[in-house]
Order: C-alpha cells, then structure tokens, then sequence
C-alpha cells in the first residue's frame, strides 16, 4: 500500500469533528476574553509583568526574591500583573498585596486546574482560556518585564517579549532578567552561538534586556529606563 493510500484510509476511521463549526464559535469565546482582558486592565494605570516558575515554593529563595521585588516596585507606584498562579506568580501578586499596591493576575485554566492565588485584588482577577490572548495582556498593558528563573513557560513570555520590542512591534521597554547565576549560562549562549557564530542577532540586541540580581537593581533599571526614554504608557 503506498504512503497516499494509508493516510487516506486512516482519514477515512477517523470520525473528525465538525472543525469548520467549531472555529467560527471559538471566535466569539475569544473576542470575549479580548474585551474583558482590555476592560479590566486599562483602569488600572501603569503596571509591570512578573514571571518565572509556578513550581516554586514559599520556602524557596526565589520566591521570596519576587515577593520583595514586587513589593519594592509597588511602593514606587507600579501595580503588579502575574499570570494568577502559584509559585513566583503568587510571590509577586503577595509582594504587591503587602505594599497596599495594585495586585493583577491573569490566570489561565488548564487541564491540571491550576488555581489562582489569594493575593489578587479581588477586581483584578481575569481567567483566561486561550494561552494568546493571556500573552497580549501581558504585553499590552505592561510598562516592563521581571524575569525570574522558570521553565519553558517563562522563556516563552521571556522570548515573545524580546521579539516584540527587536523588532518594533511594541514601544522599547525595560526587560529585567534576575538571577546571574541562572540566566549567564543563557546569556552566554545567546552571545556566542546567535550573534557572534551566526549572526542570526545583531550585537545591539544584547541591549534590549539587563541582568541584575537584587530587587533594588530591579527598581533602579525600571526608574533609570523610564527617567532615560520619554516614552507614552500602553493605554
């Protein structure tokens, strides 16, 4: 049997889903989460997006590092968006709760019920479906990114960030990375194989983003950026 007719037969026991119908609905579930997510976030005034693992816990030094980054950024003025969940995510939305800050969490609801956190101001709470409407809220309602140690989730929203602003689809905006001993090995790869080897990124891209270590330095990079670049809010 040639590979044609074995694909063929195998479409044919499958008893496919009404996909046309599906994605027309789907639409509609997705322009919903769209106006909410826009509705919510653009009362609440300049924020700044905290990331890295749900896996860690509350005895963990990282999280008690986002717990106080947040809280040190909340004083400053900014509100804090997490993705909702355990792990750094609760540590930052904690951190804000405890400075009396604006305190956001995008939650996103998975097949393993993922839960949010009880530090989210109880307004500022959105459940989100789809992982790419959660990211343009993100993205769009943050003033900078805090990148905390994580896993492919992380490096994701880590990666769509430095995409975004390399290429001019968002206004340029402070990308923290906090913890030298995690990111370096990164770091040092992305300069030797992407830009020095392949030249697949140019020597300025290693601009677009700083590596600190304390949530003083993480204040400090967010103040200095914003008192150095006369840029508008994303509202």
């Amino acid at each position: 049997m040639t590979q044609d007719k074995r694909i063929k037969r195998a479409f044919e026991r499958k008893k496919w889903p009404d996909v046309k119908s599906s994605n027309s609905w789907s639409i509609f579930k997705i322009m919903s989460e769209f106006v909410e997510g826009y509705e919510t976030l653009a009362k609440i005034g300049p924020c700044i997006s905290i990331f890295g693992s749900a896996r860690s816990t509350p005895e963990s030094a990282h999280f008690k590092l986002a717990d106080e980054i947040a809280y040190q950024l909340a004083n400053e003025g900014w509100g804090i968006i997490t993705g909702g969940g355990p792990g750094i995510m609760e540590a930052g939305n904690k951190g804000a709760k405890r400075a009396k800050g604006k305190s956001v969490g995008l939650n996103i609801n998975l097949p393993f019920e993922q839960t949010s956190n009880p530090y989210i101001d109880n307004d500022k709470l959105i459940n989100f479906d789809y992982f790419f409407v959660r990211k343009v809220m993100f993205v769009k309602y943050a003033q900078g990114f805090v990148v905390l140690p994580g896993g492919f989730g992380t490096l994701d929203e880590l990666f769509e960030a430095l995409t975004l602003v390399q290429t001019n689809k968002k206004a340029k905006y402070p990308i923290i990375l906090v913890g030298t001993d995690y990111w370096s090995g990164l770091l040092d790869w992305i300069k030797k194989v992407l830009q020095d080897e392949n030249e697949y990124i140019s020597p300025e891209d290693q601009f677009l983003f700083k590596l600190v270590d304390t949530p003083e330095e993480v204040v400090e990079a967010i103040t200095s950026f914003y008192e150095k670049y006369d840029i508008d809010i994303n509202f």
